[in-house]
């Protein structure tokens, strides 16, 4: 689990580049690059207030995967308040 100040989403990355998706942690933020059909998954997903989940890594990496998860929560309390 990363905390991070905030978070940008990159839709430019190329399904050539072999990579599902790629995060990587920017000064105190996190920076996740996508293709632009995840892209346009997340933003429907934003629009409709659901849970999203980004399984970052290489497309032939097997069982090893990052994952960037999306989550709606009910209770504010348990969030950061940063």
């Amino acid at each position: 689990v990363t905390g991070a100040s905030f978070v940008v989403f990159n839709g430019a990355l190329k399904t050539s580049s072999g990579f599902l998706a790629k995060s990587s942690i920017v000064e105190d933020g996190l920076m996740v690059q996508i293709t632009r059909e995840t892209m346009e998954g997340l933003r429907q997903a934003l629009r409709d207030k659901e849970d999203f989940r980004i399984t970052c890594g290489k497309v032939d990496a097997g069982d090893v995967k990052e994952y960037v998860d999306i989550c709606w929560v009910e209770n504010e309390e348990k969030t950061n308040k940063g």
